[in-house]
């Protein structure tokens, strides 16, 4: 198979290609040594905040506004695995259902196999795919995980937060995570009582925030009644000039690599080391405290 001639009319094929990096199946390695030099053109939005803010439905939204400017869409949206069954509902697609069937996107939902910080272990993996073969905007909707969800800064050019009125106290509580690295602020669901008081909350918070020569916007939104949503895009592209500007897109991007690096050396590690022959051995010895857990790591990576 030639990975280099699928383009975005494969939709099965990217299907298929995504799954190959998620799984890490034989042959996955190829996709990227024939693919990667086509990256670095799609530019990535990564859309976190609070469950509940109506991330899925701002997606929508965003989605169908790059479409209607002719650019190509993927979306990698993110749910929850069950830790006990391995398994997820990937109900993304079906608040989408419009979008799964327009040739100008690509929906892919992804379970994040106990991952943490609201990803899937493959979103980079899956990032580069999409970007390879002709997405021009790349959506990445994570969980929802609340204060700990920083994670996604490593995979996207811009941030942007979602929220909702009435969160009260929560903006306090998130100042510590999330809300440090949001580029872009929407309050959604602004019909509801209370949207102006979160507004001028989360500006005042953002206002004891270390300085920054980009000043994150704080946007009124409604995603079920397409309100605000032209706005909001014009300030995730202002973000996007202005990094370029600055030169700090490229920065991003490179430090944004360096994660994707450490996840694949991680990984193949870990493969290693879950094939060797010795592991059953030195599992026991540090179940029976023979040895302590540095000890062990020692005596597994020593044998690569």
């Amino acid at each position: 198979m030639n990975y280099k001639e699928v383009t975005w009319k494969n939709k099965r094929q990217i299907g298929k290609m995504i799954s190959m990096v998620e799984n890490a199946v034989e042959g996955h390695e190829e996709i990227f040594k024939e693919i990667y030099e086509k990256t670095g053109s799609a530019y990535v939005i990564g859309i976190t905040g609070p469950p509940g803010a109506g991330k899925s439905s701002l997606t929508d939204s965003l989605a169908k506004n790059f479409i209607s400017k002719g650019k190509n869409v993927g979306i990698l949206a993110i749910d929850p695995t069950s830790p006990f069954t391995g398994g997820s509902i990937l109900g993304d697609r079906i608040r989408m259902n419009e979008l799964s069937t327009h040739p100008q996107a690509f929906i892919r939902s992804m379970g994040t196999r106990g991952q943490l910080g609201g990803l899937s272990a493959a979103t980079s993996s899956a990032v580069q795919v999409l970007d390879a073969v002709g997405a021009d905007i790349i959506i990445i909707e994570t969980v929802g995980v609340g204060q700990s969800e920083v994670e996604i800064v490593k995979h996207a050019d811009s941030i942007l937060m979602v929220m909702v009125p009435g969160l009260g106290d929560d903006i306090q509580a998130m100042k510590a995570g999330i809300m440090e690295i949001g580029d872009v602020f929407a309050i959604n669901k602004s019909d509801l009582p209370g949207a102006n008081k979160t507004k001028i909350e989360v500006e005042a918070m953002l206002s004891f925030m270390p300085k920054r020569d980009w000043i994150p916007p704080v946007l009124l939104v409604s995603a079920t009644a397409e309100e605000g949503i032209d706005e909001l895009v014009k300030e995730l592209e202002n973000h996007r000039e202005h990094q370029d500007k600055e030169g700090r897109l490229f920065e991003r991007r490179k430090r944004n690599l360096n994660e994707l690096l450490l996840e694949v050396v991680q990984d193949k590690v870990f493969r290693q080391i879950r094939k060797d022959m010795d592991y059953p051995e030195v599992l026991e010895q540090l179940t029976k405290k023979e040895i302590d857990p540095y000890a062990a790591a020692d005596l597994l990576l020593k044998k690569i």
